[in-house]
């Protein structure tokens, strides 16, 4: 999850990255005799009407199982560059084309503005805004297959937006196509995710739940509201057996009729606790549910609750909503709470903690936190589903930090990540001089493989926003001023 919003602070020194080291040890927690896996497949199948998967959305495919088939920095020295741009960039995708497409909203006067990037140093080539809207809304976007990004912005508007050279040899970025979206979404409304579906056509799911689906080469828009008082703060998945949609209250399969219209396949109530917590951007669930499985890599639905004292992992079956398993994660942080979708492949989820996280800013409508704040717990858990699908088990629970969505890189079995380290070792505050770590984690036993510090301060901040591996094997990660480039070698 990202907050589109942030006022950076003074930069300042570096720290010695020595004085860091000795967490990437001690973060971890095995339980002995864990037996985990050599493999994480299969992966959600490649949807036709998207770009390729691992960069095609902020979760990496349609099935947000925040996987990439790349595999990011290799051997060599780690090193970073900071993008520059004046604004949080939540999303990073990148094309067929290998140029990253970036939607960012800047520090001041917080207009969305789509950058398009160099592939060789990251430097902005051209920029597109679009019509600012609430602090959420446009923040989920996607690559089409022909490697437009496909937004709905302030104006209610959905939008493919292309990026091709004039006759001049200068990039630009232009809207493609436009369709409205007035009719289905209200003027105190606005889209918070949307996904393509196997024919093409765009599912999308309002703030204040409304859950909709849009063919933007008919113009026909149908929608479907949800129970009274559910809201939806994450963005949706989709796969071929159907959209999965998290609100504040529920997990939703739902599937469209004959005629293009939305209806319920089945709904799962989970315990959303009595109040948002700190490091959560809603009351509920801050999953982006997540499709993984063994068979068809969508066989299952995956998020993470809310419940006070210790959240739950819940799995459902994609076919019929059944429960597989409700399983206590983030035990050893202490951190009752995650804002970030679950990593999914194969019998495999990962979850990471954001529980404390101090965002500078809030969507409206967030409500108070219980407590008002806390520290940032931090923490990743590995659950395993038993292969024949009758419960799950925790293969490793450890306290690091991941200050980011992290992604899985499936070539080389490598978790990617930027962790928040605490200014003094061994406590768990933070503050505006915390340093921040690029990491690589071994998925097998969660310990660190590989770091590099990335940079001290307010300004590298990454805010819980997703990373994206590039085809060149750069790390492209979003920050509250721009967009960090880490490479090796």
């Amino acid at each position: 999850m990202a907050v589109p919003s942030a006022r950076p602070r003074a930069r300042r020194r570096p720290l010695v990255a020595a004085l860091f080291s000795a967490l990437a040890l001690a973060a971890t927690a095995v339980p002995a005799g864990a037996a985990p896996t050599a493999d994480f497949a299969p992966v959600p199948p490649h949807n036709p009407y998207a770009g390729p998967d691992g960069t095609a959305t902020m979760h990496g495919d349609t099935g947000s199982s925040d996987t990439t088939p790349l595999a990011g920095p290799g051997a060599g020295n780690l090193s970073s560059k900071r993008v520059a741009l004046a604004s949080a960039c939540p999303t990073v995708l990148v094309g067929s084309d290998g140029h990253p497409v970036v939607l960012c909203t800047p520090i001041f006067g917080q207009v969305p503005t789509v950058h398009l990037l160099n592939p060789a140093d990251g430097s902005s080539l051209t920029t597109l805004q679009l019509t600012k809207g609430s602090l959420l809304g446009g923040v989920y976007a996607y690559l089409d297959d022909q490697d437009r990004l496909v937004v709905v912005d302030g104006s209610r508007s959905l939008l493919r937006v292309a990026h091709r050279k004039d006759a001049s040899g200068k990039w630009r970025l232009s809207v493609d196509r436009s369709l409205s979206l007035a009719s289905a979404v209200p003027a105190d409304d606005a889209v918070t995710g949307l996904s393509p579906d196997w024919q093409g056509r765009v599912w999308f799911a309002t703030g204040n739940g409304v859950v909709g689906l849009a063919d933007d080469r008919t113009g026909q828009v149908s929608t479907l509201p949800l129970p009274a008082g559910e809201r939806v703060a994450n963005s949706i998945s989709t796969a071929p057996e159907g959209t999965a949609v998290t609100s504040t209250h529920a997990t939703y399969l739902l599937t469209a009729a004959a005629d293009g219209t939305p209806r319920i396949a089945w709904r799962q109530a989970y315990d959303r606790g009595r109040a948002r917590k700190p490091g959560l951007l809603s009351w509920g669930s801050g999953s982006t549910p997540t499709f993984l499985g063994p068979k068809t890599g969508t066989d299952y639905v995956a998020i993470v609750d809310n419940a006070d004292t210790t959240v739950r992992l819940k799995v459902y079956r994609t076919d019929g909503g059944a429960e597989i398993c409700s399983i206590p994660v983030l035990q050893a942080s202490g951190g009752p709470g995650s804002e970030n979708s679950p990593i999914g492949a194969g019998n495999s989820v990962f979850v990471a903690g954001t529980y404390g996280y101090p965002y500078p800013a809030l969507p409206d409508g967030a409500g108070p936190s219980v407590p008002s704040s806390a520290d940032f717990a931090g923490g990743l858990t590995r659950v395993d589903i038993r292969p024949d699908g009758t419960g799950c088990a925790t293969v490793w629970d450890n306290t690091l930090r991941s200050a980011a969505v992290p992604k899985l890189s499936t070539a080389t079995n490598t978790l990617h990540t930027v962790v928040r380290d605490p200014l003094i070792p061994g406590t768990k505050g933070t503050g505006i001089l915390d340093p921040y770590r690029y990491v690589q984690i071994d998925p097998a036993t969660g310990r660190v493989t590989r770091s590099q510090q990335v940079g001290v301060g307010s300004l590298y901040d990454t805010l819980q926003m997703a990373g994206t591996v590039a085809p060149d094997g750069a790390y492209l990660q979003g920050t509250v001023t721009g967009v960090l480039r880490i490479t090796a070698g």
